[in-house]
């Protein structure tokens, strides 16, 4: 009895850091990245040069400024601007990116405690507040490879009745109008096979928001090819794998996570086919991230003699 030691949660620890888990998440998005510069050409790359070097100069700003230790070492505020940037179309004015990119540091992020205490997913609510601001980043861009009729993206194509898409391999290999990192398929889906096997995501959130998605759309058209465009077209791959998936604004329990992915799926859906936007992968995340306590606190387990939650 005199070797028993007691201490307080958490009894397991991992060696996984911010650090290391953000470095996997910028591998992730590396061949996203590569594929957006191929397809867009050099504005791509400045975008993303800008968003990033904005997102990390912010907050190494607000530390200094705070008095806070410097937290840019654990590479959170880069995949932020990352992030950022791969979800805007090319014809984005470059001051704008500067301007996205600090206030999902600084109000979204930094205000509210830094890392481990921002309420929504960074990015995703900076996409939302320059989609709001700047109505350049609701539609998306060509491809230097691409020649759409008028430019528009492929979802905004169908919501309006055209004809001319691209084909399915197009949408697999990034062919097509859109945000500069979610129109390569292949390379998120690269990306989301990395982050599984280095154990940085679980299978489950993806699969199941993606998942929702495609039955609901076949559901409503009666048509496979149709629901395929669904999950290739807008920001489906890259919002379900990189910013669904979030450690800090999803539920940490695996029932809750399901869940919050089935939400996700659902509200997207009914975006897209009934609201006025043809995208509605960014409102849904941002809706279930305020909605992500909650569903934490359904779905948590009982505790052996406990009291179930009110």
């Amino acid at each position: 009895m005199e070797k028993l030691i007691v201490a307080t949660s958490p009894h397991l620890r991992s060696t996984d850091t911010t650090h290391s888990i953000m470095r996997d998440v910028l591998i992730a998005l590396l061949p996203a990245t590569v594929a957006s510069v191929v397809l867009f050409g050099f504005r791509a790359a400045l975008m993303v040069l800008i968003c990033v070097a904005s997102a990390v100069i912010a907050e190494a700003l607000f530390c200094l400024i705070c008095k806070r230790p410097q937290t840019v070492g654990d590479l959170s505020a880069a995949v932020t601007g990352l992030l950022l940037a791969l979800n805007l179309p090319a014809k984005t004015a470059l001051w704008q990116c500067a301007v996205g990119s600090v206030f999902a540091i600084i109000v979204v992020k930094c205000l509210f405690g830094g890392i481990g205490c921002n309420f929504a997913n960074p990015a995703i609510t900076a996409r939302i507040f320059m989609l709001i601001s700047f109505g350049q980043v609701a539609g998306g861009s060509d491809t230097v490879f691409a020649d759409q009729v008028a430019g528009a993206t492929p979802l905004a194509a169908i919501k309006a009745g055209e004809t001319a898409i691209p084909s399915l391999t197009d949408m697999l290999i990034g062919k097509h109008g859109g945000a500069i990192g979610e129109t390569c398929a292949v390379a998120l889906i690269i990306g989301f096979i990395y982050l599984v096997v280095r154990r940085v995501i679980h299978w489950e959130t993806p699969v199941i928001f993606v998942g929702t998605v495609f039955l609901l759309s076949l559901i409503i058209k009666q048509d496979v090819s149709a629901a395929v465009y669904q999950v290739l077209g807008g920001g489906l791959l890259i919002g379900a794998i990189f910013m669904a998936t979030d450690y800090v604004t999803t539920p940490i329990n695996r029932a809750g996570k399901w869940v919050f992915a089935l939400g996700c799926g659902i509200i997207t859906v009914l975006i897209r086919f009934w609201g006025s936007y043809p995208e509605g992968v960014s409102f849904s995340i941002l809706i279930m991230n305020i909605l992500s306590p909650y569903i934490e606190k359904w779905c948590a387990k009982k505790p052996l003699g406990g009291e179930k939650n009110a």
